[in-house]
């Protein structure tokens, strides 16, 4: 997995962990959805990743 790459997801999931966190908090479940997919990109960007690691090895 690429450092950039990593960083990346990482970012992306606690991005969207937060933005979902304050949208369930302050009762807005349109920015609730929109965390919530934006922490699946980041497991998918990771998932992604990890998948070609494995085959590189």
């Amino acid at each position: 997995m690429t450092a950039g790459e990593k960083a990346k997801a990482k970012t992306e999931q606690a991005e969207g962990k937060a933005k979902e966190a304050l949208g369930s908090a302050l009762g807005n479940d349109r920015m609730a959805a929109e965390g919530q997919a934006q922490k699946s990109k980041g497991d998918a960007r990771e998932a992604k990743e990890k998948t070609k690691d494995a085959f590189k090895h």
